[in-house]
């Protein structure tokens, strides 16, 4: 603890933090690269006026809770104030929609990922560009309230991410991580940067429209892991520490989104690796040997830090309707004294889903909060539905639920399995569904029919792979890769447990599977009948 407190207090740590979608997390990474302090600050989008957005204030409200909390920690544990560090990183979900003018004024209010409202610009980009435009991306958002004669649109001069966004404020560079890039227009894996084919075909679609910029002038620099994407400025660092302990001039990583930093956290970032991030939405990443032959509307092609082309399978909700449902079991047990913490909660309901019937004994759910493109939803009403013969026993209805979490996923991923024949060597996985031992990683394999690790470090997910990244910034050497500073210095010694598929498991969620596409059919009529 010592070494700790000296690594510390001498500036050689490395800071992540994390815009996740319920959590703002900030990671201290130490000597062995471990996280050595925490911090963290809730909070939840909400739909207003049909968008599904946060509050400008909330950003920066957040971002230094979240900060504080972490120097608390680091105090408390270590015994030292925080005001040197190696670098920092920022992180956040990727896609979105934040525009600005020439002032830097916020012209819109962020539109999330969550949002499921630029379906015709995504099937008119995707239709002229060959390449799958997911309704979430930057680009599908622009070209929407293009496409709807928004009146802030001819004032856009910059459109980024949330990881964008705060980095730029806290640097005043304009830049973007190529990972989090990828989700805002379609990245050349040959060039690093932008497709310029792709930019050229965009804006010769609305030249017609003589809008007075052109898209690159709007986007921000891609970066890959390790460059220079600048330090923090006086100003930064009084947004982030109010208090003046920390000092301006630390050095920054490149800004990246979720799905890169899950990459990292996981090791995911060499060829015929992938991972899967599993906690308000789940997405899998399958870094890839070859371009895939086709496009499909439900596989997106993203990049890792590094700019290796990448196949995600991006679904919009996992494990929100379960966590409302486990919260409302233990009010029910509450209300009848039970005494426990939330931890013992989902423990034990995690661990009563082993108990049920492989495939649920005939109770099927539907977990669609918000929209879901990969099955054609622009909105959803979580479902429970049972045979009239069911048991209904906890074991059976907690099944279902943390089958309903993955079920979307698995029907992506059989594209990428059957159409387009992507090997995997390993599958690891990483957040909030995997925090309850075994269960989450033992569904997860019997659903996609490979076998899934969680390493120690599962619970970290992408607040601590922004650390990692922020280190490799600070620390790699001359011609020292990505993939290589991973697996040498961070991963070597990695400690963590793998759950093959069972054939009752696999059995029961195929079974499991038929029901849940008869379900769809019902949220869709609920989805048009309930509002």
């Amino acid at each position: 603890m010592t070494d700790i407190a000296s690594f510390i207090s001498s500036g050689k740590a490395s800071l992540g933090i994390e815009f996740g979608s319920t959590r703002i997390k900030a990671v201290l990474v130490g000597p062995d690269f471990a996280p050595v302090a925490q911090g963290a600050f809730d909070w939840e989008n909400r739909l207003e006026d049909g968008v599904w957005t946060y509050h400008d204030d909330e950003i920066w409200a957040g971002l230094r809770a979240a900060y504080a909390a972490l120097a608390a920690d680091v105090q408390k544990k270590h015994g030292v104030r925080l005001e040197k560090l190696a670098a920092i990183g920022f992180s956040a979900m990727m896609h979105g929609y934040l525009a600005f003018d020439g002032d830097g004024k916020l012209l819109v209010p962020f539109r999330t990922w969550r949002n499921t409202i630029t379906g015709d610009a995504a099937d008119e980009l995707s239709n002229l560009l060959s390449f799958n435009i997911p309704q979430r991306w930057t680009i599908a958002h622009l070209h929407q309230a293009v496409r709807n004669g928004e009146a802030h649109v001819p004032a856009v001069r910059f459109v980024t991410t949330l990881a964008g966004y705060v980095h730029w404020r806290l640097t005043g560079r304009k830049v973007l991580g190529v990972g989090d890039a990828s989700g805002v227009f379609p990245i050349d894996s040959a060039t690093l940067d932008y497709d310029a084919r792709m930019v050229a075909a965009y804006d010769a679609l609305v030249a017609p429209r003589g809008l007075p910029w052109k898209l690159r002038d709007l986007l921000p620099e891609v970066l890959p892991a390790g460059a220079d994407a600048g330090a923090l400025t006086e100003e930064g660092a009084r947004i982030l520490d109010p208090t003046g302990a920390l000092q301006a001039g630390i050095p920054l990583a490149p800004p990246e989104g979720d799905a890169g930093t899950g990459m990292v956290a996981t090791n995911s970032v060499a060829a015929r690796t992938g991972n899967v991030s599993a906690g308000t939405s789940v997405f899998a990443m399958a870094v890839l040997e070859r371009p895939l032959r086709g496009w499909y509307p439900e596989v997106d092609m993203v990049t890792t830090p590094t700019g290796k082309a990448v196949a995600m399978v991006h679904c919009n909700t996992c494990t929100s309707d379960l966590n409302a449902w486990i919260e409302l079991l233990g009010e029910a047990a509450a209300a009848l004294g039970a005494k426990f913490g939330k931890g013992k909660l989902y423990d034990t309901l995690f661990a009563k889903a082993l108990d049920g019937a492989p495939d649920a004994g005939g109770v099927v759910a539907c977990n669609y909060l918000a929209g879901e493109p990969v099955t054609g939803f622009s909105e959803g009403r979580p479902l429970v539905a049972r045979l009239p013969d069911a048991k209904l026993s906890l074991g059976d209805f907690m099944r279902a639920q943390i089958y309903s979490a993955v079920a979307t996923l698995r029907l992506g991923m059989d594209i990428l399995f059957e159409k387009e024949r992507v090997a995997l060597d390993s599958l690891l996985g990483h957040g909030g569904l995997f925090k309850a031992p075994v269960v989450g990683q033992q569904i997860l394999a019997d659903a996609l029919g490979v076998p899934v690790t969680c390493l120690s470090t599962a619970g970290e997910g992408g607040p601590w792979g922004m650390a990692l990244l922020a280190a490799y910034r600070a620390l790699k050497a001359d011609g020292e890769t990505l993939e290589a500073f991973l697996a040498a210095r961070v991963f070597a010694s990695a400690q963590g447990s793998t759950r093959k598929p069972s054939p009752e498991g696999e059995a029961g969620f195929a079974r499991w599977l038929v029901r849940y596409h008869g379900l769809l059919e019902a949220e869709r009529a609920s989805v048009a009948s309930i509002s």
